[in-house]
């Protein structure tokens, strides 16, 4: 198989998984979304993967097309835009600390679920013209934080263990 038809097969069953983690999350019981706006994250956890083994590029549209597909078939337009604010910023500050070298994967996906959460409220203090949604980010930062670890983890023993051929 060429290389870059193994690479996109390896999207593809990414995408795929993401797409299926999304799933499972929103048939939680609700007990675990006692707090609105607050998701484990679990189709991050794949995010985090393609961002380490295979880069930027696909890992952004792994996060962009499970965003669509989600948002398009679980959600509305207003979850859309609230997911995309979330993945950009969060993304970009994933890129950037994943590049400077000096936080673990564990440590890049605390920050990017915290900053996904910022991305979110941002849009929120934007589209309803109101500063007051700010103090929701010190419920989001905490929960943000628990959820990176565990993404961060979970991401990270996918690295580890998934083959460098892979790419």
């Amino acid at each position: 198989m060429r290389p870059a038809t193994k690479k996109l097969a390896m999207m593809g069953l990414c995408t795929a998984v993401a797409l299926v983690l999304a799933y499972i999350e929103a048939l939680l019981p609700p007990i675990f979304h006692a707090v609105p706006g607050i998701k484990i994250g679990f189709p991050n956890i794949i995010i985090v993967f393609v961002l380490y083994r295979f880069g930027f590029k696909e890992a952004t549209v792994v996060s962009l097309v499970r965003i669509l597909v989600i948002s398009f078939m679980f959600g509305n337009m207003m979850a859309l835009v609230y997911s995309l604010a979330g993945a950009i910023l969060s993304m970009l500050l994933m890129v950037v600390l994943k590049k400077m070298n000096f936080l673990s994967v564990v440590g890049v996906s605390v920050a990017g679920g915290v900053f996904h959460n910022v991305g979110q409220v941002l849009t929120a203090m934007w589209l309803l013209g109101t500063a007051e949604l700010g103090y929701y980010l010190i419920v989001l930062t905490f929960t943000g934080t628990v959820s990176g670890i565990f993404v961060g983890l979970c991401g990270a023993g996918l690295v580890k263990r998934i083959s460098k051929r892979l790419k």
